[in-house]
């Protein structure tokens, strides 16, 4: 690399993930700027974003993520993750079917676009089943349907709410867990660690109280966890993983703006420090690739 990376963080706002995300590219001697996505303005003629060698994505709202990626990708900009991803891992429904074309074990799943058909789906899965929005996180507007009752119920109130995120039925299949799920982590072709989530609650997010506790990375947990992530297209990324009652691991979401605040400390492992390493060599790849460029020019 012939000079020092130039980094932008695109945030929404400065969560401690952030901080620290900052604090690692500032400690490796690295020209940082924040970007706070309620402020941008993208002139799509100029070329003032190519003064950075890499952007990484730390938007809140997906959309902002969404258009912001693929406007700096357009423009030959790195980011981490790519445009591809964010649109992948952003959406259930798409993560799921990459992750079947790919082979990778997940829970059954159908897709319905109306209440009656989606009732019709779910009587033919058995109950009971997890009615999920396309588009959603931290485990918000999720639902476990016992019953034909609860689920004429539920399919009535997303018809009346009538938003496009209820407008898709996405029902998966529940898996007998243990009280606890999984969730890696994968940066480039390596799962750097995991935890436990526990949770007396069907739903293990720690954004909802879930205790975290150090998981071993398995040769079958990276396995898993990095086709996962290679089914989406790659980068940085968290794979939640669930444990069914004969012993086998399937993969539940992908997440491409993964949180890592509660999982340094119970891991040991320097996440955002990692992280940083690999948003750095995303750098100097693009550097490579565009002298390369000029030079055949």
């Amino acid at each position: 690399m012939t000079r020092k990376s130039k980094v932008a963080v695109l945030l929404s706002r400065v969560r401690v993930e952030e901080k620290l995300l900052v604090e690692a590219f500032q400690a490796r001697g690295v020209e940082t700027e924040v970007i706070d996505d309620r402020t941008i303005v993208f002139d799509l003629h100029s070329e003032e974003w190519r003064r950075f060698d890499v952007v990484v994505e730390r938007c809140i709202n997906h959309s902002r993520a969404l258009y912001s990626l693929r406007i700096l990708e357009d423009r030959g900009i790195p980011t981490v993750n790519t445009a591809e991803v964010a649109a992948l891992c952003g959406n259930k429904l798409d993560t799921t079917s990459a992750l079947v074309r790919h082979g990778v074990a997940t829970p059954r799943c159908k897709v319905a676009f109306t209440a009656e058909s989606a009732l019709t789906a779910i009587e033919s899965m058995g109950y009971p089943v997890v009615l999920k929005p396309a588009v959603g996180s931290w485990g918000r507007l999720l639902s476990k349907v016992n019953d034909r009752e609860s689920a004429e119920a539920i399919l009535e109130h997303k018809e009346v709410l009538g938003s496009y995120h209820h407008s898709i039925f996405y029902i998966q299949e529940y898996i007998e867990k243990p009280a606890r799920d999984i969730r890696s982590f994968v940066i480039g072709d390596e799962t750097i660690a995991a935890i436990y989530r526990y949770s007396d609650h069907w739903i293990t997010n720690t954004a909802r109280g879930a205790r975290a506790e150090n998981c071993p990375v398995t040769p079958e947990i990276h396995e898993i966890s990095l086709a996962a992530s290679r089914a989406v297209g790659g980068g940085v990324v968290a794979v939640d993983l669930l444990e069914t009652r004969d012993g086998r691991l399937l993969v539940n979401e992908v997440n491409y703006t993964m949180e890592f605040k509660n999982s340094i400390h119970t891991t040991g492992v320097d996440i955002p420090g990692r992280v940083a390493d690999h948003c750095l060599l995303v750098a100097q790849e693009g550097q490579a690739s565009r002298a390369q460029s000029t030079s055949a020019r």
